[in-house]
């Protein structure tokens, strides 16, 4: 009889049980970002200096500060850990122009933009590239947390691409390295046979 009485009074208490489960549902490890894992981006200039010139509002639609690898910080990573002064003379000015995540409804926009301006010591300017990224989530929102960090995330693996870029195009005369050119892969067609 007791045992019956305790079976009913579990069956009544699982769905509650199991509720709260749900709210302390055990958030994922977020690993900061950094880029020191990939080749460095040498400069012939004395020193990089970096600069934010974006601030997040903090208020609505504003949710970057709710974002566990803010895009600020991250993009900061990322100036810190590529560019490396190489050079004697000259400064390179890495500026945030744009670290921005805003929700609404169930829509969170991602925009990220960077400047590197190449300065002789007179402060004359004497070279600039500027690297921008967008993304884009549509749809149910269960944790915001792991979606603007996931965002986040992607959009540093597309800045650290977009940035390099910019700068081989723009800036390849401030390179320690030299580059190669670009040149197409040559291909075989599939349907062709393969010579010996």
């Amino acid at each position: 009889m007791q045992a019956g009485h305790l079976t009913r009074r579990f069956a009544l208490l699982l769905p509650f049980a199991l509720a709260a489960c749900g709210d302390d549902e055990v958030e994922p490890n977020f690993v900061p970002l950094r880029y020191n894992y990939l080749p460095p981006i040498q400069l012939n200039v004395a020193a990089i200096q970096i600069e934010q010139r974006f601030f997040p509002s903090g208020q609505a639609p504003d949710v970057s500060n709710q974002d566990p690898e803010p895009p600020i910080e991250a993009l900061k990573s990322m100036g810190n850990d590529r560019l490396q002064a190489f050079g004697t003379a000259n400064k390179a000015v890495f500026a945030i122009l744009d670290g921005s995540m805003t929700l609404d409804g169930d829509t969170v926009v991602g925009s990220m933009a960077v400047s590197l301006t190449i300065l002789d010591d007179n402060g004359t300017q004497l070279g600039f590239a500027e690297a921008r990224v967008r993304s884009r989530h549509t749809g149910r929102i269960n944790n915001l947390r792991v979606v603007l960090y996931d965002m986040t995330k992607s959009m540093m693996d597309d800045m650290n691409v977009e940035l390099e870029y910019q700068i081989r195009r723009s800036l390849k005369d401030f390179m320690t390295i030299p580059t190669a050119p670009d040149t197409p892969v040559e291909q075989t067609p599939l349907d062709q046979p393969a010579t010996n």
